[in-house]
């Protein structure tokens, strides 16, 4: 029991005068004489002991009395907190990612949250809402009640530790206050587990809403399988988390239009093939039926007309194997001699390689720096016996200068699996490689830059820095096998692709996206993406012949888009939202320690309120000290 005005309590002291008064009366009894002494002695005697029965009764209803009178006016009152002097503050995160468009007993989840807290939550109390993408701080019920009903679902789902990073932003700094941190999610099983790192100062309670079927079928991705001349082949991987069903329709569309269909029996994961005319522009929509999640039954992609790259090599030497990489159905291969090259050509190209030059000369150099400054790439071959200062001229300020040559045999017998160039190159590290030499090599003079492949010693053979790449040693066969190896051919060709970035079949909606467009510009020139009546700037950079376009949240809905130079369409680009939150596999978070766990917000809020709820208690006081007065006045009035 807590008082909201406990310094009235001091009055109890007084209960003191009332004893006094009782134990110290100044009336006292006086003798009188009778003749018959024996019989008013016995009469005496009953009539005091009487008189003290009734003092006390009288004394003790009197302390009760002014005991409940005073505490009365302390104000009583019995609650889990301190509530009179305590303020509590409240975060709701509200998961509005994809899955939550699950059914549960009373429709979606996500909707059905936003129902329970408009209702549970009083009006008027202070809050703040976070979702994954917009926050509403300090606010009540009441003022947002119609921006609740509108919220949507968004392509990401905030980390869980970000959530709670961000919720300290939105409590006050009040180390007294009671703060309240409340997760509203399904709490799906992935990388990210919901297990926090608890501040003592915030409560953290966890709503956990689980749909009443966990059946889903979603179109996973999408690649190209196999080419040819004529055809390509198009792969559609489908997964199924539920039952098994034997038959479900998978149809394809280009412009809205369907080209083609088909049936496959899925149990866990699938995949089913289309094949398409090559050399054809498709602007494509896969799609399925299925009653549980929406957002994965479609997946749009698009297969432009491929841009050629345009790949220049200035030749000391024999080029064959650099012909036969750079083919001419996806790129434009030249080869020139030093003393026949025109500069005016390198604005014009993506990839520019000095094949075992013996000298750079400073021209070459300086129109070289200006090169890949604009975004192009360049591949630096050694000769056998090179003028070091020439090419250190051009290389010292990439920072992959050379020392002198070290004249002795060396196996290449590291791969940097994690470097982008061998993404998706190989299926497995591979333990028994018949590993490339070289005869003789230059060691760089920094270790800073990235190492892509390691001679036995663990010094570089090709190293780059951004978007320049140098080799250790010369590349022809006196000196080396490397181009014999089934390394030559990874790694030139995706160096080659790596200079102009063609749009993939499509790209995931909230990650980091890049991809270059070839196009010229005239000067102040934008790309913009255009969707039906959306229209979007994407961060982008202009270069000589191309722009590289970085895109993130935006666009934030998925589709084809088309890219546009002010009114003229160049290509298209397709977005899709992330598929991860079709698992509808989901984290026990029942167990988890220091967390308030509940099954519905109904209930958390339920418990919330009895937490802070108030009972007080001074009309019962006053009935008691009432009471007491009544009996004393019966006391006084027929206590005989």
């Amino acid at each position: 029991m807590q008082f909201k005005h406990p310094e009235i309590l001091y009055a109890l002291f007084a209960l003191l005068i009332p004893i006094i008064v009782h134990l110290f009366q100044l009336r006292k009894f006086q003798t009188e004489k009778f003749t018959n002494v024996a019989f008013l002695k016995q009469v005496n005697l009953q009539t005091r002991k009487s008189a003290i029965i009734k003092k006390w009764l009288v004394l003790l209803t009197r302390l009760l009395l002014l005991a409940a009178a005073i505490f009365a006016f302390a104000q009583p009152y019995t609650s889990k907190t301190n509530n009179f002097t305590t303020k509590t503050e409240t975060v709701i995160y509200l998961d509005n990612s994809f899955s939550l468009q699950a059914k549960g007993t009373q429709g979606e989840l996500f909707k059905r949250a936003i129902q329970d807290i408009i209702t549970e939550v009083p009006k008027d109390q202070n809050i703040s809402i976070i979702t994954n993408n917009q926050s509403f701080k300090n606010t009540s019920i009441k003022a947002i009640k119609n921006d609740l009903l509108q919220l949507d679902y968004a392509a990401n789902q905030l980390n869980y530790d970000a959530v709670l990073l961000k919720s300290k932003t939105l409590f006050s700094k009040n180390t007294n206050s009671i703060k309240n941190l409340i997760f509203v999610s399904d709490f799906q099983e992935k990388e990210n587990r919901f297990q926090l790192k608890t501040d003592s100062l915030i409560n953290v309670h966890a709503v956990a809403l689980k749909p009443v079927n966990t059946n889903n079928i979603s179109i996973d991705s999408v690649y190209i399988s196999n080419t040819s001349a004529t055809n390509v082949d198009i792969s559609v991987r489908l997964k199924n988390t539920g039952i098994a069903i034997d038959n479900i329709p998978v149809s394809l569309l280009n412009n809205g239009n369907l080209i083609a269909k088909t049936a496959v029996a899925l149990q866990g994961e699938t995949i089913t093939n289309f094949t398409l005319p090559s050399n054809t522009s498709i602007n494509g929509e896969i799609t399925i039926e299925d009653t549980q999640l929406q957002f994965d039954n479609s997946l749009f992609f698009n297969i432009n007309k491929a841009a050629k790259i345009n790949v220049l090599s200035i030749d000391n030497t024999n080029a064959t194997y650099l012909k036969r990489i750079f083919t001419e159905s996806e790129f434009h291969y030249t080869s020139t001699k030093l003393n026949q090259l025109n500069y005016s050509v390198f604005d014009k190209q993506n990839l520019i390689i000095l094949n075992e030059l013996k000298e750079i000369p400073n021209a070459l150099s300086t129109a070289l720096n200006a090169f890949t400054s604009n975004g192009g790439f360049l591949i630096v071959i050694p000769n056998e016996d090179i003028t070091l200062s020439s090419y250190n001229n051009l290389l010292v300020q990439y920072k992959l200068a050379y020392n002198a040559k070290n004249a002795s045999e060396k196996k290449i017998t590291t791969i940097n699996y994690s470097h982008p160039l061998y993404t998706n190159v190989f299926d497995k590290r591979v333990a028994n490689f018949q590993y490339p030499k070289v005869n003789s090599y230059y060691t760089f003079q920094t270790e800073n830059a990235s190492k892509i492949l390691q001679f036995e010693d663990a010094k570089p053979f090709l190293t780059n820095n951004k978007n320049v790449f140098v080799f250790a040693s010369a590349l022809n066969s006196k000196l080396s096998n490397f181009t014999n190896s089934p390394l030559i051919v990874p790694t030139f060709y995706n160096i080659a692709k790596y200079s102009l970035q063609v749009p993939n079949l499509y790209y995931t909606i909230g990650k980091e996206n890049k991809y270059d467009v070839a196009v010229t510009l005239k000067q102040d020139g934008i790309l913009s993406l255009v969707k039906d009546e959306i229209s979007t700037i994407p961060q982008q950079q202009y270069f000589n012949n191309k722009v590289s376009i970085v895109t993130n949240e935006t666009p934030n809905e998925a589709g084809i888009y088309s890219i546009n130079n002010k009114t003229e369409h160049i290509e298209n680009v397709s977005y899709n939202l992330d598929r991860t939150e079709s698992n509808l596999v989901y984290q026990d978070i029942s167990k988890l320690k220091d967390i308030t766990t509940s099954d519905s917000i109904t209930q958390l809020f339920n418990t919330l309120k009895s937490d802070s709820k108030i009972n007080e208690l001074w009309k019962w006081f006053v009935i008691f000290a009432l009471v007491f007065l009544i009996i004393e006045m019966l006391i006084l009035k027929y206590f005989k």
